[in-house]
Parts: C-alpha cells; sequence; structure tokens
C-alpha cells in the first residue's frame, strides 16, 4: 500500500488514533493501517490489494456521525480508507448548475465554492464545516433544506465509485434529464460504503435566494404545525426551505443548557 499512496498516504499512530474512533468516544476499533489516497485510481489500487488480500475496508470522510459507521471494529484483518486527502472541486458549469467535487470535499467549502459563481448548493447540516461530500452520499444526508431541496440523493446527478474488485464505475454526467435505463448510481447513494467507496460526484447547484425570511412561532399542536406548513407552501409556490417543530419539552431541554 505504501507503494502507491507514499509514505504520506499511511497515517503515523499519532495521525491515525483520532479517525479510529467517533468525535464522542462513544465507538472505537483497530484497523491495520489508515490509508489516505489522493486520486481515484490510487484509492482504486488499496480497493484491489484488499481485496487480493481479503482485507476488510471501512471508508470514512469526516468522521462526523453519531451512529459508528465511519468507525472499525475492534479487529485487525481491515484498513480504515480516509477520503481526506481526495479534496479538490474538479469543475463548475455555472450554465448547466452543476459541480464536479472529489469525495473529501469539505461539505462547507463545496457550497463556498458554488457561491463563488453565485450559485447555491443547498445541502446543509450542523457539521457541515467538517463532515464531507463522501459521507453525506453515503449516508443520504438529509440536513436542514430537505423541504425544499430533497436529501442528499436527490441532489446527485452522477457518481465515480471504487467497486470492491478495484475497478472504477464512472458516470460523471450532469445530464439533468437522463432516461437511458437504470439508475446504478442510486445504489450507491445511501448505502455507506457497502457496495463501493465514493470517490467524487456532480451535484446539482440552485440559484442563490434573493432573499430569505425566519419565523419563529408558538402553535398549539403538531396538526396545527402541520396545517401551517401546508398553507406556507401553497402561498409561497412551495418555496419553503426548512420547517423545524421543536417540543415543549425539546425546548426546555435547550433553554436549561444555553
Amino acid at each position: 500500500m505504501e507503494a502507491v499512496v507514499g509514505p504520506r498516504g499511511i497515517l503515523g499512530r499519532d495521525l491515525a488514533e483520532p479517525l479510529l474512533k467517533d468525535e464522542r468516544g462513544l465507538y472505537a476499533g483497530a484497523a491495520a493501517a489508515v490509508v489516505q489516497p489522493a486520486s481515484t485510481p490510487e484509492c482504486a489500487a488499496i480497493v484491489e490489494i484488499c481485496n487480493a488480500a481479503r482485507l476488510g475496508i471501512v471508508p470514512q470522510g469526516g468522521n462526523t456521525g453519531y451512529c459508528g459507521g465511519a468507525t472499525p471494529f475492534d479487529a485487525e484483518r481491515q484498513i480504515l480508507l480516509s477520503l481526506a486527502q481526495m479534496n479538490r472541486v474538479r469543475a463548475i458549469d455555472p450554465v448547466s448548475y452543476t459541480m464536479t467535487v472529489e469525495a473529501g470535499v469539505i461539505l462547507a467549502d463545496a457550497q463556498a465554492a458554488a457561491e463563488s459563481e453565485g450559485l447555491l448548493f443547498p445541502l446543509s447540516m450542523g457539521s457541515e464545516g467538517s463532515c464531507r461530500i463522501g459521507g453525506t452520499l453515503s449516508t443520504n444526508a438529509g440536513g436542514l433544506n430537505v423541504v425544499r431541496y430533497g436529501t442528499a440523493r436527490e441532489l446527485v446527478l452522477g457518481l465515480e465509485v471504487v467497486l470492491p474488485s478495484g475497478e472504477v464505475f464512472e458516470d460523471l454526467k450532469g445530464l439533468r434529464k437522463d432516461n437511458s435505463g437504470y439508475d446504478l448510481k442510486a445504489l450507491f447513494l445511501g448505502a455507506e460504503g457497502t457496495l463501493g467507496v465514493i470517490t467524487a460526484a456532480v451535484l446539482k447547484l440552485f440559484p442563490q435566494p434573493r432573499s430569505r425570511q425566519t419565523v419563529w412561532l408558538a402553535l398549539p399542536s403538531v396538526a396545527a404545525a402541520l396545517d401551517l406548513l401546508d398553507v406556507a407552501r401553497r402561498q409561497s409556490s412551495d418555496q419553503v426551505v426548512a420547517a423545524e417543530y421543536v417540543s415543549r419539552a425539546s425546548l426546555d431541554l435547550v433553554l436549561d443548557h444555553v
């Protein structure tokens, strides 16, 4: 593996240790190596080596998840494959409203790249300053703006994936109208790396909204909140971006700990 990624691609103990546990310390494991490829060919070569040696692979993006999905088991017949070094924005096409990014791009950096062209990548969440595109797609992340823009699956036009054999599935087309047959990319979105390692994606971009309005309302029931959301979506031609319901008990917990 070192022959593929070089010495800088095999992390030493000090750098590897934080990646072998989740950020809350609830999940922890071990790995024979923590490997950081810097390109798709390097990633493919590492996966091919692991396949031949029957080594398990745990892909990892920003390691921000709370379910342990990016944490290796407590065994050493596996490697941790970190995509952090694959962090390039390959292209932005402001005419077709698309952006091609590698899996290690931090979500906030993808948002900023889109904004530099006057466009919006709408996936947004609390961890956007450290979570990475590959992880958000592999978990089909929802984020804050699902009501208007949908989950991560609905924001992807094309994918590049390293398959378990080390072969590369390359489908980085940016077509919005594609009725060519099976939607193979959809299999990898939400699969959490079990079918392959996402290395790059073509993402949908949108015009920046001209204005934003945020409203905090007190309502008597969940039913009343749903009725209000329905009215707001209809009256705004479905321009409501986000809607959050906060129960009294949840609000009290926040106020007690602020």
